[in-house]
């Protein structure tokens, strides 16, 4: 059952996707609609999901599931993964390869492979202040503390 990403508990669990491109607003605005069908019929053991989405910076695909109300399990997981990758197919983008960093120079967006960020650090490219997007978070209260941080205060730190 969809519900406004602002009604969910900060506790609840969280996924980011993250893509190797920009959408197009059009897309974004095809993938809401999507989400949003696919959120009211995503059940765990035939119990609807309280669930919600964020989608940010044209690139970004957040869920969210209230927990308290029914946890996401395995099967209720991997139909999420499935929808993903349903996604991936329909727009020839990569939602599901964490080898990847997303991260912020000035206003643009940057999305490199884990390997080309570790060069930009070596070649001072990137530095510990660059914001990062730490796509490792596991709910909404983390999402809304520590998603866009300061390299030196995500795992990226280990890089410098």
């Amino acid at each position: 059952m969809y519900v406004p990403f602002e009604n969910l508990p900060e506790e609840s669990r969280i996924w980011i996707y993250q893509s190797n491109r920009k959408f197009s607003d059009a897309e974004f605005s095809e993938i809401e609609k999507d989400l949003q069908q696919f959120l009211e019929g995503w059940a765990a053991h035939g119990t609807s999901l309280e669930a919600s989405y964020q989608l940010k910076y044209n690139r970004f695909i957040i869920i969210a599931v209230n927990q308290e109300v029914q946890a996401a399990t395995g099967c209720s997981i991997d139909a999420s993964v499935v929808f993903i990758q349903s996604l991936e197919q329909k727009y020839q983008v990569d939602l599901l390869d964490k080898m990847n960093v997303t991260f912020k120079l000035g206003e643009h967006i940057a999305h490199k492979p884990l390997i080309d960020f570790k060069k930009m650090v070596k070649d001072k490219a990137v530095t510990e202040n660059t914001i990062v997007f730490n796509n490792l978070i596991n709910n909404i209260q983390e999402y809304n503390e520590s998603w866009e941080v300061p390299a030196a205060d995500s795992w990226h730190s280990r890089f410098f």
